[in-house]
């Protein structure tokens, strides 16, 4: 779950079926009562008609977890922490980095450093979008050394400089509007 939707079609969901919720969180949903297998079968069908999974195993929901508090912290948080991403990561979790990282490696094939780096290009690719910012702002936003390190990786991860990926975007628009 990475959205204000998602979660409110869980909720839907665990509440057609019967289930009280004690919490509901990015990627993690708490009932009060045992689900049964009857129920679990519903919601899993239920979900995956509005394109949601429903996560059991273990690992699946770890990774899940990881992804997720990767996803809130550059997407919907205002400030980056000022600790390292692994320090963060492990805090929130409460698991050993070593033992995340690992577990994130073996299941997803890119480490979590380079799934941060992903979210970090998409994130610049909506603020330059959004044009509110500059370049040297996003830069100081996202905790990169200097707009160079951001436009080397944004390159090395898109093919394209920022500057470039704007004015194309910007075309685009334009003929979109013009047509």
């Amino acid at each position: 779950m990475v959205s204000l939707r998602c979660k409110l079609m869980v909720k839907q969901e665990l509440e057609k079926i019967g289930l009280t919720i004690t919490n509901l969180e990015l990627g993690v949903a708490g009932v009060l009562e045992d689900i049964t297998d009857e129920q679990r079968l519903t919601l899993r069908h239920n979900l995956l008609k509005s394109g949601l999974e429903l996560l059991d195993d273990p690992k699946s929901i770890l990774i899940e977890r990881i992804k997720n508090v990767i996803t809130e912290l550059i997407h919907y948080s205002d400030e980056l922490p000022t600790q390292n991403y692994s320090d963060y990561i492990s805090e929130k979790l409460n698991y050993d980095y070593t033992y995340l990282s690992n577990i994130f490696s073996e299941v997803k094939g890119i480490t979590i450093q380079q799934f941060i780096i992903l979210n970090k290009i998409e994130r610049v690719k909506e603020l330059l979008l959004y044009d509110e910012l500059n370049l040297t702002e996003i830069s100081y936003k996202l905790h990169y050394s200097s707009v160079a390190h951001l436009s080397n990786q944004f390159k090395k991860i898109t093919g394209l400089t920022p500057s470039y990926f704007k004015k194309l975007k910007k075309a685009r628009q334009n003929n979109l509007e013009n047509t």
